[in-house]
């Protein structure tokens, strides 16, 4: 019977699968790094979201006989890649169940950074009232940029043209015949420059780190304004706030950052025309039992069937 280790809070339909196939699952949440590869040792796969860290000489060298680490969501940046490889370790992730939540979370940033929405908020459940403080501006006929048109930004995108925006997209592997109907394609410089609002939907790689840094942050137009739902890292933090504290940004939504959890001496956090939330892309009820189902099948295909599904890395035939 193969055993399963659930190290991160999934939603209870997870575990149903797992039972229903006969697997012997154990939940146990909150563990350190070091708890966790204490804990590894006698488990065949191992289901995670972003908490637990799948990393290290410890974990690694314990979790010998572990097969599978089932990522429940996209990033897989808590799971060492190359270690699991050579561990011998199927890694798995659940492509398209966080999609339409976080695409609706980029959108919804949008909309609350437009409208001061959480600054007005705040002004009048604290007894204020400000009403002349929170003027905004409209998004229908305003142009939205999306930096990279996969999954999620093509929902976006198509959510911004559903609110009568412009849409443009930078994405280097998109050419306009293969682009969404309506979006117009063009390089980053340009659509940058054109942009009221821009949102990031590109993945954390060695090509995006540091992306978004001053010199790109220049190139948007003065009173424009970035939403940022896709991963920390991806946004030179110093330099974003340089860009927000001399008035060349109008603001600023940010959902992921350089650490995470933030620390409440952010910089950024001072600023008023700054609006951020806890990493809450994927945070739905429908998104968090669609991955939680998907990622739990995946592992039972594999242990079971010996069928391989949405994997991450590859092993040596």
């Amino acid at each position: 019977m193969s055993r399963i280790l659930i190290s991160d809070k999934l939603a209870p339909e997870c575990r149903a699968v797992f039972d229903k196939a006969g697997f012997d699952v154990t939940v146990k949440t909150g563990m350190n790094p070091k708890e966790l590869a204490k804990e590894i040792g006698s488990y065949d796969g191992l289901v995670v979201r972003s908490a637990s860290k799948a990393r290290g000489d410890a974990f690694w060298t314990a979790a010998q006989k572990l097969k599978v680490v089932g990522r429940a969501g996209t990033g897989v940046d808590n799971i060492d890649l190359a270690a699991a490889t050579d561990n011998g370790t199927w890694v798995m992730n659940t492509p398209g169940g966080n999609n339409v939540s976080a695409a609706e979370h980029a959108i919804s940033l949008m909309l609350s950074l437009a409208r001061h929405v959480p600054q007005a908020s705040a002004e009048v459940t604290g007894g204020g009232w400000g009403k002349s403080k929170y003027k905004g501006v409209e998004v229908t006929d305003k142009t939205l940029a999306v930096i990279g048109l996969g999954a999620i930004g093509r929902i976006v995108a198509d959510r911004g043209l559903g609110l009568r925006m412009n849409v443009v997209a930078f994405d280097p592997f998109v050419s306009q015949a293969d682009a969404p109907a309506g979006v117009t394609i063009g390089e980053l410089k340009d659509v940058l420059a054109q942009a009221d609002f821009v949102s990031l939907h590109v993945p954390l790689n060695a090509h995006t780190t540091g992306l978004i840094d001053a010199e790109k942050l220049g190139w948007m137009k003065a009173g424009a304004r970035l939403i940022h739902a896709a991963r920390g890292g991806i946004v030179v933090e110093k330099d974003l706030l340089g860009a927000l504290q001399s008035g060349h940004l109008a603001g600023a939504a940010l959902d992921v950052f350089e650490v995470e959890p933030s620390s409440a001496d952010n910089p950024l956090f001072a600023l008023t025309n700054v609006i951020a939330t806890p990493h809450l892309g994927a945070s739905t009820h429908e998104a968090q039992v669609r991955v939680a189902v998907m990622v739990a099948n995946q592992i039972v295909a594999l242990l079971r069937d010996g069928e391989i599904i949405h994997n991450v890395n590859q092993l040596p035939s």
